[in-house]
This record gives C-alpha cells, structure tokens and sequence, in this order.
C-alpha cells in the first residue's frame, strides 16, 4: 500500500505542477488549516441531509439494546423538562451537531471549527460515509465534516455535569 499511495501521490502532484494547479500539504505531522461552509448535502437522489441534528433527533434514535445509542437518564430529564439552559437556536431547538463541506481526514477529530468572526462554533469528530473517498480525491458536493455543537457541549458541562464552574473560566460570546 504504501509504495503504491507515494506513486500515487507523486502522479498527482506532477499533473498538478504541469497544469500549473497548487500542491497542497497534506499535514502530515504540520498544521492543518482548512475553510468551508455549513451546508446540508444529497448524496442520492430524494436523499436530502439536513446540515444540523438536535437533541430531538438523540431521543428518536435512543436504542437502549445498542452501546452507540443509550441516552443516560440525565439527558433524558433535561430534555423531557426543556431543561436547556440558553444554548438554543432560534427555533427553541438544542443543536447538537453540524456539517461542514472542508476537507478532513482521519486525525482531526478535535480540531476547532470557527466561523469567519474567529469564534469557536464547534469541534470536529468525523466525516461522513460518503466522503471517505477524501483522502484520495476532495469531493466538496459530498464530503462533510461532522462537528459537535459547541452549544451542545456548554449543555454538557453546564447542565448536564453541573459543572458550571468550569464555563467561569472560558470567555463565552453569545
């Protein structure tokens, strides 16, 4: 694999240099930066994805048989009080993740997602199946980045942990 990836990679980047196109790093062991949009995305025909979830779509999925989806009992009175603190959007709604069309790879689960005022909006965790081709070819139409809300983790450590303390310490924007 790895003699037939830096082939690969050599291939690529000669086509590139020879249409005059930018050679990108790959950020191996450097820093990654990478820009984008939140966006929703079709990956097939009368699919539509939303471009956010919200606890509402937790509790539909709840499955308490399934390890990926138990809901503990805290989060489940939180929600059935509407317990949510002000981390809501307009529509009342606790976001809790989002999708964004940047290019990313495996290794950037934690990276910091900001939006173009330098705020912190999120933290990204995954990628979505179909943009798991990413690391060969960039797909902007179906590639996204999935990101936790940063309002859903404030939720987390305020209400949920009651650790309010710890927000004291961070300079939040509302």
């Amino acid at each position: 694999y790895k003699q037939a990836h830096k082939t690969w990679v050599k291939g690529i980047m000669d086509m590139k240099k020879s249409r005059g196109e930018a050679i990108y790093p790959d950020a191996n062991l450097t820093l990654r930066l990478t820009y984008g949009s939140v966006l929703p995305y079709d990956p097939a025909d009368g699919i539509t994805y939303n471009y956010y979830t919200t606890l509402d779509g937790v509790m539909e999925k709840e499955d308490p048989t399934s390890r990926d989806y138990i809901v503990p009992s805290r989060l489940k009175e939180l929600y059935e009080q509407a317990d949510y603190g002000g981390y809501t959007n307009a529509k009342g709604e606790l976001p809790v993740c989002f999708i964004i069309n940047t290019d990313n790879t495996g290794g950037n689960s934690g990276s910091p997602v900001f939006n173009s005022k330098g705020e912190l909006i999120g933290v990204g965790f995954d990628r979505n199946y179909e943009g798991l081709t990413g690391d060969i070819a960039f797909q902007p139409d179906l590639q996204r980045a999935v990101c936790v809300d940063v309002r859903y983790i404030l939720f987390i450590i305020d209400k949920f942990a009651g650790a309010s303390y710890l927000l004291d310490e961070l300079s939040l924007i509302e």
